[in-house]
């Protein structure tokens, strides 16, 4: 389905942040690796987290859950034979249980999704896996995926982090369970090392020892170690929570969004600093974040892969900025769901923004009068584009239709009914 967003002077309100994904994500993995029943409270609702709900159960997790919580009894180091997994179009999920299914016999990864996460390059990790004994079946590096495990040992593994971080996060999440002892040097550069620092936080709160350098780049790991059953707190997002910042920045509003730790260690909590250093009139305290928007913004230079599922909404925001803004450092952004630089870009131009890019820069320079709008743009289905050009079309002077709406559901099931608790003038049709 599409969305129509209109032209809305106003937004006011308080909402719940959603659960965060990425946390619930790997928490529902540590505790199927887990040798017995771990609890997680307010695990967040997504395509991303309920393709990993529906994958554990297919590997032998029992899997049960209430409105505040989901019960796990996991398969520990022993998961079920299966010949097929979906995991719908989540890049992590496929990723992570990648390196799961080479303790399996054999898995393939099914292509549901040939013009987004089909098109996604995994060689990093393919080789990676190879390199410890896994034989794979691809296709050039993409989907279909077939993992033949069983076969898996420890010692020194080699990866490259320039494309992704999740490639190395897939293998800390094996390499405790291999006999043997492993160390993991990342080759390049190493993409959103805050996102590594997640998996760290959470494999820590499993039971898990790993020793990892200060800069994330080498790893020593002990073999034979076991997942602990644990219970676990998920936090509220701060990803999906960009987005309702940035559109209340760039209106008159008055939102509170509750359930936002200030301690978080989410990279894109980095957006409260984005927004700040544009002068938006806010506060964040005891995990609440109010907004007091004016619509009035200043441009920005912040490096973008401290928060990379923030920078879109951030540069949506500084379309509307006095002056010219800058996100470095963002490379990774083109090997998402979409090309999130090019095929982003181009659809702020259908709307009126003055945008250009560089291979690993996206630069705005800001309309503060606001974007002419009166136009179908394509989000390439993906829910961080969708997302942020909801909040372009706030402030633009006529409607933005928005094909393939509904693929927010990916990370922000309701996002656009919090959009309108909020008074956004947003209508589904088809």
């Amino acid at each position: 389905m599409d969305v129509i967003v209109s032209p809305t002077p106003k937004l006011s309100g308080t909402i719940q942040a959603l659960s965060s994904k990425n946390y619930t994500t790997r928490y529902l993995l540590v505790a199927a690796l887990a040798e017995g029943t771990s609890t997680i409270y307010y695990p967040a609702h997504s395509e991303d987290s309920d393709a990993m709900r529906r994958c554990i159960r297919d590997l032998g997790a029992v899997v049960e859950e209430d409105e505040e919580k989901i019960v796990i009894t996991g398969f520990g180091n022993q998961p079920k034979p299966v010949c097929e997994l979906d995991v719908g179009n989540a890049g992590a999920v496929l990723r992570f249980l990648m390196a799961v299914a080479a303790m399996g016999e054999e898995i393939t990864f099914i292509n549901r999704y040939p013009d987004s996460l089909g098109k996604r390059p995994h060689d990093d990790l393919i080789e990676a896996l190879q390199s410890i004994g896994v034989t794979v079946e691809h296709n050039d590096g993409k989907l279909p995926i077939t993992i033949k495990g069983g076969q898996a040992k420890g010692g020194k593994i080699k990866v490259s982090g320039s494309i992704s971080s999740q490639y190395l996060s897939a293998l800390l999440f094996l390499t405790p369970l291999l006999k043997e002892d492993s160390e993991i040097e990342v080759l390049h550069d190493l993409k959103s090392k805050v996102v590594v620092g997640q998996t760290l936080e959470v494999l820590a709160q499993a039971g898990i020892e790993i020793e990892a350098s200060e800069d994330y780049m080498y790893y020593r790991i002990k073999g034979g170690q076991s997942y602990q059953a644990k219970t676990y707190h998920v936090q509220g997002d701060y990803p999906g929570s960009a987005a309702v910042l940035a559109a209340a920045a760039v209106t008159n509003s008055n939102i509170r969004i509750n359930g936002l730790t200030e301690d978080s260690k989410q990279g894109e909590r980095a957006v409260i600093d984005v927004l700040q250093a544009m002068q938006v009139p806010m506060t964040h305290q005891n995990a609440v974040v109010e907004v007091n928007g004016n619509g009035k913004l200043q441009a920005v230079e912040f490096d973008g892969d401290q928060f990379t599922d923030g920078v879109l909404a951030m540069v949506a925001a500084a379309v509307f900025a006095e002056g010219t803004s800058r996100f470095y450092n963002v490379e990774n952004l083109r090997y998402k769901e979409c090309d999130r630089i090019t095929d982003y870009l181009n659809e702020l131009r259908k709307a009126g923004a003055n945008v250009e890019e560089k291979q690993s820069e996206i630069i705005v320079h800001g309309r503060p009068e606001g974007v002419e709008g009166g136009v179908e743009i394509n989000a390439h289905y993906d829910h961080r584009v969708i997302m942020a050009l909801t909040i372009v079309g706030l402030r633009s002077k006529q409607p933005l239709r928005i094909k393939d709406a509904h693929h927010v559901a990916k990370s922000y099931p309701i996002f656009f009914d919090h959009m309108k608790t909020l008074g956004a003038l947003v209508e589904w049709v088809d």
